[in-house]
């Protein structure tokens, strides 16, 4: 068991120290992987809603490209077989480049993880919804003087 698959709010809170040592991405893969199936879908479709297809071709050999083109016109869902081959290393790549595009997209998975009953009590996305809220924070107020 990883230091962020542990439950305990003691544990949560020790780890936000740690915070800035541990990527954005790498805490989103984490979620990723400690989440079911529908949560999976829901997470990946956040990601990649505001990314083009030719990003999506770009990023971990083209592997969410073909969701996307299965899934076809505007109202994207991500599918359960679409996420079978979908590995953490994968969702890093995703993120990185998301975050790009858009940093608010990776921003808002902070709300989505907060609505999440099965996700909230997850050492890692209480870890990854603290990094959100403050990145988020940081950026309203700008640059300390």
């Amino acid at each position: 068991m990883s230091a962020l698959e542990t439950s305990s709010p003691a544990a949560s809170a020790g780890l936000v120290g740690q915070a800035f040592d541990i990527t954005i991405p790498a805490l989103v893969a984490e979620v990723y992987e400690a989440a079911p199936a529908e949560e999976r879908c829901h997470l990946l479709e956040q990601l990649l809603r505001p990314l083009g297809v030719l990003s999506l071709v770009a990023i971990a050999d083209g592997i969410f490209a073909a969701a996307r083109f299965r899934s076809g016109g505007r109202d994207f869902h991500v599918r359960p077989e679409d996420m079978q081959s979908v590995r953490a290393d994968h969702v890093i790549a995703l993120v990185d480049h998301a975050q790009q595009v858009s940093v608010e997209a990776v921003d808002g998975l902070a709300q989505w993880l907060m609505a999440s009953p099965v996700l909230s009590g997850s050492a890692a996305a209480a870890l990854l919804v603290t990094v959100l809220v403050r990145r988020a924070r940081s950026r309203r107020t700008g640059p300390a003087s």
